[in-house]
């Protein structure tokens, strides 16, 4: 999708769109929220790659933690994965899928 095809979506100027992009401007929550329907995403696609523990302590206080849960890769291949999951009507199939994905991922 191009800036300006973007832009025309959200109802901003390309050059606004630049300025996300490049950080020289902040995006607002409602903002982001439209970009995130435009583009067919999530809005914590956006934050995919952000430290889980923003305020650099642990929930027991002392000090830097990591989360302990597997955070899913933000790439296309994820999203297409997921979107394409979700369009399974059969739950038995889809529950045979996630049993699949589980036994594969723990070899």
């Amino acid at each position: 999708m191009t800036q300006t095809a973007l832009a025309d979506a959200v109802g901003v100027t390309f050059q606004q769109i630049q300025k996300y992009e490049t950080g020289r401007n902040r995006i607002s929550s409602s903002r982001l929220y439209e970009l995130a329907k435009v583009l067919d995403v999530p809005m914590s696609y956006f934050f995919q790659k952000m430290d889980a523990n923003p305020t650099g302590k642990s929930r027991s206080g002392r000090g830097r933690g990591r989360s302990t849960l597997s955070e899913p890769r933000g790439d296309r291949e994820t999203i297409e994965i997921i979107r394409a999951y979700h369009k399974i009507k059969s739950t038995s199939v889809r529950d045979s899928i996630r049993r699949m994905c589980v036994a594969l991922a723990k070899l």
